[in-house]
């Protein structure tokens, strides 16, 4: 097997969560459950999404990119909150069709196009500030991922992932995977902090910042070269 054969998604690439209507569109579309827990009005939920944005915001105000590529965007609930708050250029890319057309629905200012992780559609070094949040530790070739990721970033990239058992104890806390006492299924890769900053630094990053919203770890890290 050659390395493109072996970096093809296995099994179901695009689960979602059926057809719904959705109060915002005023109309029944597929969704995700990306976009369920983005909509979730369980307060620890929203909680921790808050957490994360705000100081995904504080990094981003820190290095001021131009422009930002939001790699597994789903959607693009995290485009739209950092539009509202920064005057910069985003674009998302995501595996899912589903998120994506969903994601025009929803957020039809943002540039959002179905892309491989692994072959992003983009020229090496052509955008600012590179972003993958809650998606390295879904993938069965995170190094094969992070290495794409680093080739389009210019300058900066900001990665996010569950700290593990926190992240089990945030779900044992909503009543989530009770049976798998909070760990969830989809996740391949359980980093700790330390862990997942030993795993960024052998891309040749250095590490500028490390912040622990509860339960995730995210680091934004400048090209050495």
């Amino acid at each position: 097997m050659n390395k493109a054969e072996s970096l093809k998604p296995r099994g179901k690439i695009d689960p979602t969560a059926g057809v719904r209507y959705l109060p915002e569109l005023e109309r029944k579309m597929e969704v995700t459950f990306n976009y369920l827990k983005h909509r979730s009005p369980h307060p620890v939920r929203r909680w921790t999404i808050d957490s994360l944005n705000r100081v995904l915001l504080n990094m981003l105000q820190k290095v001021h990119p131009t422009s930002i590529l939001d790699v597994g965007s789903g959607e693009g609930f995290t485009l739209n909150f950092i539009k509202k708050n920064l005057d910069v250029k985003v674009e998302g890319v995501d595996f899912s069709p589903v998120a994506i057309k969903l994601g025009h629905a929803l957020f039809p200012k943002i540039k959002l196009d179905v892309a491989d992780i692994y072959r992003l559609p983009y020229k090496k070094r052509s955008i600012d500030l590179v972003l993958c949040t809650e998606v390295l530790e879904h993938l069965e070739h995170p190094r094969e991922a992070l290495e794409e990721i680093v080739r389009v970033a210019k300058k900066y990239v900001i990665l996010s992932v569950p700290h593990e058992p926190f992240f089990c104890l945030k779900n044992l806390v909503i009543g989530r995977n009770i049976k798998r006492l909070g760990s969830s299924k989809g996740h391949l890769n359980l980093w700790t902090s330390w862990g997942f900053q030993k795993f960024i630094k052998k891309q040749n990053l250095k590490i500028l910042s490390v912040r622990h919203p509860f339960p995730f770890t995210i680091v934004l890290a400048q090209k050495v070269n």
